[in-house]
């Protein structure tokens, strides 16, 4: 199967630098809007059988305009939602929130799965709902799925899942509104990732205002 995650559109969120997580969240900015309505003519030439959007309002937004487009029923799943911030949930501007939940994530990646983010999901938890909604997919046999999702439920599923996508990757490379990530594979033997933000794994990132959830890690000291 391939699999194409999709982050959604920009937030006023994004451009006040919170970690804003809850359900049901913000909708998009003039620019979110306008992202958004690109997704059809981004995503012209790649087949999509299947279109899944989380429960917050913003992948649904984003989603939208490739559903009209295509003629796609928009299938909702809490379990592609973001990962929870708990604890650092709306504190804005807060580079120390941003990279204790970075931080919390990325060791998810390293194998800690049970280190629990501050009033938050641990890290099996947070991975186990994404792979439901993966594998739920998978068992329809369809050949190609969207799933509009988030800026770190993406990067920390791909790391953790893709066989060529480790945690130093996922860390340092953004992934901003509307970036796509394309996979290749299924649940029972594994994903390869094809491409990240529109180049070729290991290809240069690029920059736009997105807030906390598309940023590179960045050293730790």
């Amino acid at each position: 199967m391939r699999l194409i995650l999709i982050r959604h559109g920009q937030t006023p969120s994004n451009v006040a630098f919170l970690l804003d997580t809850a359900v049901p969240g913000p909708g998009l900015t003039d620019l979110g809007e306008k992202q958004a309505a690109a997704l059809p003519q981004t995503l012209a030439d790649v087949d999509i059988d299947l279109l899944y959007v989380s429960t917050l309002t913003r992948t649904q937004l984003t989603a939208a305009p490739l559903a009209g487009a295509r003629g796609l029923e928009m299938v909702v799943r809490d379990g592609i939602r973001e990962l929870e911030a708990g604890d650092l949930e709306m504190m804005r501007g807060d580079t120390a929130a941003a990279r204790t939940y970075f931080t919390t994530a990325f060791a998810w990646v390293a194998g800690d799965t049970g280190l629990r983010m501050p009033g938050g999901e641990n890290g099996t938890e947070a991975l186990g709902r994404f792979d439901a909604v993966v594998a739920e997919a998978a068992a329809t046999g369809a050949g190609s799925v969207a799933m509009v999702s988030h800026g770190a439920a993406i990067r920390v599923w791909t790391a953790a899942r893709a066989h060529n996508v480790d945690m130093s990757f996922a860390a340092d490379h953004r992934l901003d509104n509307t970036d796509i990530v394309i996979l290749e594979g299924s649940p029972e033997e594994g994903w390869t990732a094809l491409s990240w933000a529109g180049t070729d794994i290991g290809g240069a990132a690029h920059a736009r205002e997105s807030g906390p959830a598309g940023q590179p890690l960045g050293p730790t000291a």
